[in-house]
């Protein structure tokens, strides 16, 4: 059986707020009377985690996930509960934490060596492959208070993952470097992955904690909503970070009816025999099981959900036409924006004219989160194209695509030409007019945007390589 290497059980965390610092005073000089409001950070969190597993936290602002790594990594103490760590636990939390800015990044390597267990003798035989790892040249005899955010994380991340951590605690840290350091950190907590170290993973971006993470928790006002793995628990916090504030409320109903399901389900089935599944995460919580997880991991459908609009969509004024209601829907007409990987959709909007207008032209695009163009089309010519339109009719375009995306948020424009004073110009654009995200596909191996439809194979032969290397190099 696996070694359970971090145990919470009914682990809370209260913090004191006080209306006024007095109060504080007050309450010390005499007690038994609060005068302090009571915040609960965390509740109840009752959670296992097995070694050389990989756990992602995910939850919006303010749900807990920091104050539960800083009790598991030992900086805060809980107010009730629990908590066993075992082996040697390095964290990256906030920026800059266990750094002292008036030493040199030389000594604060150094200083925090020793923090995390180490001897003199065995920080001065890692510093070379630190440094080199750090890249910051000359600014490693300078003072780190004169670092800049990049250059903190660039240092701290290397010293946290050069002691060879038997747990490594992230916290969004690495969303300060830059693109090819963050490749080269992923690259280093594969590593570690590798050797079997544990870790503990936070992070906003859904395809870090879908690639990296065997299992996910969902963290919402202090309390661990659900446990389940990544791509499940992705979607649910994707839902909750879109919602209006007065469906909150319900979102989180919802999550919750789906534990106390599988909790039912576990009950009735307790006498069952048990079946190993590959996709189960192998850490277990308090409220749910592995084999509660596997029945629900690939019950994905397209659905819509209301509150997933953009928040900066832009119109060109209107030249004679109207772009009303741009939408995806399924081949039968059901209206989607959450789509599965490789299944085929419409595109839809209507157009109403208010004039004549010649020479139609109807457009879409579809674009990254940063904005990139990834493709759309323009329908000017042949059988399906209008040459003119009269004034107050509506037309109805529709673009059918196969999904070939891999799972993230994707935008989408929607636009119409037509000759104003013999001259092609746009009788109406809209610029991030519609949103839909595309849920993680499982039987996918690619990686990066688009979906190639890859179909790799594998074959074992016989023979020499030396001899393959010997042909290889007459040839050339």
């Amino acid at each position: 059986m696996s070694e359970t290497i971090i145990s919470l059980s009914n682990v809370s965390k209260c913090f004191k707020r006080y209306h006024h610092p007095v109060d504080r005073l007050k309450e010390i000089l005499l007690p038994g009377k609060s005068r302090a409001d009571e915040f609960w950070a965390v509740r109840d969190i009752n959670l296992q985690i097995e070694r050389g597993h990989t756990l992602g936290i995910v939850g919006r602002n303010g749900s807990g996930k920091s104050t539960l790594l800083q009790i598991i990594v030992g900086t805060l103490t809980p107010t009730t509960g629990e908590v066993m760590v075992k082996g040697r636990i390095s964290a990256l939390l906030e920026l800059g934490s266990g750094f002292n800015p008036e030493f040199t990044g030389e000594q604060n390597v150094f200083f925090n060596g020793q923090l995390l267990g180490l001897n003199h003798a065995e920080i001065e035989a890692k510093f070379d492959k630190i440094a080199a790892f750090a890249d910051i040249g000359d600014f490693m005899q300078q003072p780190v208070k004169t670092y800049s955010s990049g250059m903190f994380v660039r240092l701290a991340f290397a010293v946290a993952t050069a002691v060879d951590p038997d747990i490594l605690v992230v916290d969004e840290a690495l969303s300060v470097g830059d693109e090819a350091f963050q490749r080269k950190c992923f690259a280093r907590i594969q590593d570690i992955q590798e050797r079997g170290g544990t870790i503990l993973f936070v992070s906003h971006t859904a395809s870090s904690i879908v690639q990296l993470c065997d299992s996910a928790i969902l963290m919402d006002y202090g309390e661990m909503l659900l446990y389940h793995t990544p791509k499940y628990i992705v979607s649910k916090y994707q839902k909750l970070i879109y919602a209006l504030p007065d469906r909150i409320g319900g979102i989180r109903e919802e999550i919750r009816q789906i534990v106390n399901l599988e909790a039912q389900d576990l009950h009735s089935d307790a006498d069952e025999p048990q079946h190993d599944d590959d996709d189960i995460p192998h850490s277990q919580s308090n409220n749910k099981s592995e084999q509660s997880i596997s029945e629900n991991v690939d019950d994905f459908e397209e659905f819509y959900d209301p509150d997933m609009v953009p928040s900066n969509t832009i119109q060109y004024p209107s030249k004679g036409a109207m772009i009303i209601d741009p939408h995806i829907t399924t081949l039968d007409g059901k209206r989607v924006n959450h789509l599965i990987n490789r299944r085929d959709y419409y595109y839809t909007y209507s157009v109403a004219f208010s004039q004549y207008t010649e020479k139609v032209r109807f457009g879409m695009l579809i674009k990254t989160l940063s904005g990139f163009e990834l493709g759309g089309a323009s329908l000017h010519n042949g059988p399906k194209a209008l040459t003119y339109v009269e004034a107050d009719q509506t037309v109805v375009v529709k673009f059918q695509f196969k999904c070939l995306l891999h799972g993230g948020v994707y935008f989408l424009n929607a636009g119409v030409m037509g000759l104003v004073d013999d001259h092609l110009t746009y009788l109406a654009r809209c610029i991030d007019v519609a949103m839909f995200r595309v849920q993680h596909c499982v039987e996918s191996c690619g990686t990066g945007t688009l979906d190639l439809l890859l179909d790799p194979s594998v074959s074992v032969v016989d023979g020499r390589p030396q001899k393959q290397l010997e042909l290889t190099t007459k040839i050339n």
